[in-house]
């Protein structure tokens, strides 16, 4: 993959990326806000620092605050090269993910998916714990491509098939307006959970996400979730839950033209919030490691 900037030279072209750049896609901005907000609730103090070393300083180590920037520049010159690394395509006829198969782009370039931009990415952050100082890696637009990333690859969209571009070009109605299933996957669910049960309050709503993992009906299941033995067999566990989400909920019952509503909207949201749960608590799972002198690291070839 490219090489980034240095650190020096980005912190201002972050912010003014964000100011002058609108839209989004991908998980919302809301569900990319909340992933990086429960990852950043469950950090060590050494990560927590390292985030905050790494951000610049008039966030005040709000990792969240930029973590939607990957989907802002993606389609500006300098950062095209990204574009691929939001997705993986699998193809039509399969409900797996394999990474030799599907990690590559739509010229056949290797490891160009977000599986593999979550290793690349990670490496580099790798580092900032080593002490080095090497320039070929710009290690605050690492830590934001992998917030970012984590967050897609746990969109289960993001995981499925080639034909329909992820559901992209499956035209449909959310209730009384136009959409398409990718789009209903990334937002609508998330926005009509926030306007019927939270008041329109994503704070609420990333409450629940996190009561149901801390003490609720996920808690039991939070070790496994972090069980992965290297960064590769994580990615590819992560990869393969989004697609199999994608087959057995995401797809059914979401042919072109169709109106979903409410026994959509209710059957489905349980796994948009686990979801969103899993992005934060893999995310801070994998920052703890990279930060924090005390775990092994976790590191993968660039």
């Amino acid at each position: 993959m490219p090489c980034l900037l240095s650190h020096n030279n980005v912190v201002s072209y972050l912010i003014y990326c964000l100011i002058l750049v609108a839209g989004v896609q991908a998980w919302s901005k809301e569900g990319h806000i909340m992933t990086c907000r429960i990852a950043q609730n469950l950090l060590e103090p050494e990560a927590l620092h390292a985030v905050k070393s790494l951000l610049p300083d008039n966030l005040d180590g709000n990792l969240s605050a930029l973590c939607v920037w990957p989907d802002r520049v993606r389609h500006w010159y300098k950062y095209r090269w990204t574009s691929p690394l939001h997705f993986i395509d699998t193809p039509d006829d399969s409900c797996s993910f394999d990474y030799t198969r599907d990690c590559h782009d739509q010229h056949g370039v290797k490891d160009m998916c977000v599986a593999g931009a979550i290793q690349n990415f990670t490496s580099q952050l790798q580092h900032y714990r080593d002490g080095t100082s090497d320039r070929r890696y710009n290690l605050t637009e690492a830590l934001l491509f992998l917030s970012h990333f984590m967050g897609d690859i746990h969109q289960p969209m993001h995981c499925a098939h080639t034909g329909d571009e992820g559901g992209n070009t499956i035209d449909l109605r959310w209730f009384r307006h136009k959409s398409n299933l990718h789009h209903v996957w990334d937002r609508e669910i998330i926005l009509t959970a926030m306007k019927d049960y939270y008041d329109n309050d994503m704070n609420l709503l990333q409450q629940d996400i996190e009561g149901n993992f801390t003490d609720g009906i996920w808690s039991d299941d939070v070790s496994h979730w972090t069980d992965c033995n290297t960064l590769h067999t994580c990615v590819t566990k992560y990869a393969t839950e989004s697609i199999n989400i994608a087959c057995k909920w995401g797809y059914k019952d979401a042919e072109p033209g169709v109106t979903l509503a409410d026994e959509y909207f209710s059957s489905r949201l349980p796994f948009v919030m686990k979801r969103v749960a899993q992005g934060g608590v893999r995310l801070a799972m994998i920052l703890n490691k990279v930060f924090n002198h005390g775990h092994q690291a976790m590191t993968a070839p660039t």
